[in-house]
């Protein structure tokens, strides 16, 4: 949601697994196993494609935000695969929006940060999703100039008790506009 127009700008695709005798089933639950079992790839490629088939049939030119694990980023063919995904549906790169975690930058940065750059290159948006709850935010930061800051959960669901969450959330906002980045 634009906070200055009240229009809604995006919206997030969120994988669950709807097990036929279990119901449904939360990421965390099912996410580490698929990493674990080398099958994040196939999941991942999946979900980006059916969010870019999904965004299509949307009206203008909403934003679909898809999250990506770390150990996608492992595999040469990520950017041939979100290539793929955009010209099979159709979407201009714009209107798909990469939200990557601390956790993405924490093995082989050049790489990584190589395949954010070819990504954005072609127009796609990067985010940094869960913003304070890793490692080195800040440097993380000034290491790729993303597009957006998605300050995690914890400190927003805090806000209304005025706690140093306000604190914190009220800075990562001063920081993200000296930066000229969406939060």
């Amino acid at each position: 949601l634009d906070l200055a127009s009240n229009a809604v700008s995006g919206l997030e695709a969120l994988i669950r697994w709807n097990h036929p005798d279990r119901g449904q089933i939360q990421p965390l639950d099912f996410i580490p196993l698929a990493e674990e079992s080398g099958l994040i790839g196939a999941v991942g490629d999946w979900a980006l494609r059916r969010a870019c088939n999904e965004a299509m049939s949307w009206p203008g030119a909403l934003r679909v935000a898809v999250n990506l694990s770390p150990a996608q980023f492992r595999k040469s063919t990520l950017s041939d695969n979100i290539v793929a995904a955009l010209n099979a549906s159709g979407l201009p790169p714009r209107r798909l929006e990469l939200e990557i975690t601390e956790a993405v930058l924490l093995r082989d940065t050049d790489s990584t940060l190589a395949i954010l750059h070819q990504l954005r290159a072609m127009g796609v948006r990067i985010s940094m999703d869960d913003f304070g709850t890793g490692y080195s935010s800040l440097s993380y930061l000034r290491m790729f100039p993303f597009d957006k800051i998605k300050i995690d959960k914890s400190f927003i669901r805090d806000l209304a008790r005025g706690s140093e969450s306000t604190a914190i959330v009220r800075s990562v906002l001063s920081l993200g506009r000296s930066l000229k980045m969406t939060t």
